[in-house]
């Protein structure tokens, strides 16, 4: 990947921050977008302390203007953005009747349209180039559901479909299109849920997982690491659960 740049979205913690420094370890120069905006630096600023190429935005995945100003800066700094992993995510647990619109709509906005929004907005230096990466992380929750989260799964199964969309139309120009639904894993959106009380016993969760540990956020990382690769070039359109065997 050495002088390739991929842009992380929600890669200031968790699962994007797992992304973001295996891609970098790998050889690329990383820009680093989320929400909070300190965060984003200095998780950038860690990557470049060991020797890689990072830079933080602060982005918004909600608004155009945020990510198309990160993304020239991104293309001024580093070069052409050919690598995109869409991670930036916001959970929800709400009963079905107790949903509001603007609930229903926060929800849909930061894990469907800024899934949307980055992919439009990054997909035409891909095509110049004639060569990209998409990975969108999805969720585990689209193969069975989950009760308290019809927004989430529903955002979630969304994306998965505009995934396979995707893969149809620029499979052509070089670009691939894939995404990883994670399972159980060990991230701090996790560990909120769990203290608010939504994830039940979190052993049996575990013991209900055939590999019998919860996932890292290095497992995903390393799934994406390789389907950004050029070894993955005939993969495209594929939904890659990360789950440890819970879903098959």
């Amino acid at each position: 990947m050495s002088r390739r740049v991929a842009v992380v979205t929600g890669g200031a913690s968790g699962i994007g921050l797992a992304v973001a420094q295996r891609l970098a370890a790998d050889g690329a120069d990383v820009a680093v977008f989320d929400r909070d905006g300190g965060a984003a630096e200095t998780a950038a600023e860690k990557i470049s302390g060991s020797g890689s190429t990072a830079l933080g935005f602060t982005v918004d995945v909600t608004s155009r203007a945020q990510i198309e100003s990160a993304l020239d800066a991104s293309r001024t700094r580093l070069g052409r953005p050919t690598i995109l992993v869409n991670s930036a995510g916001m959970e929800g647990f709400d009963p079905f009747l107790s949903i509001t619109p603007e609930r229903w709509h926060q929800i849909l906005e930061v894990n469907l349209t800024g899934t949307f929004n980055c992919c439009q907005l990054a997909l035409p230096d891909m095509i110049e180039a004639g060569w990209g990466r998409i990975v969108n992380i999805s969720s585990s929750s689209t193969h069975s559901g989950t009760p308290y989260m019809a927004h989430y799964v529903a955002a979630k199964s969304a994306v998965n479909g505009l995934t396979k969309t995707l893969a149809l139309e620029y499979g052509p120009s070089g670009v691939t299109v894939n995404a990883v639904p994670p399972g159980f894993i060990d991230t701090p959106m996790l560990r909120n849920a769990e203290a608010r009380g939504y994830l039940g016993d979190v052993q049996k969760n575990i013991e209900a997982t055939p590999v019998r540990r919860m996932g890292r956020p290095e497992d995903i990382a390393a799934a994406c690491a390789f389907l950004v690769s050029d070894e993955a070039g005939y993969i495209t359109g594929q939904i890659l659960g990360v789950n440890g065997g819970r879903n098959t």
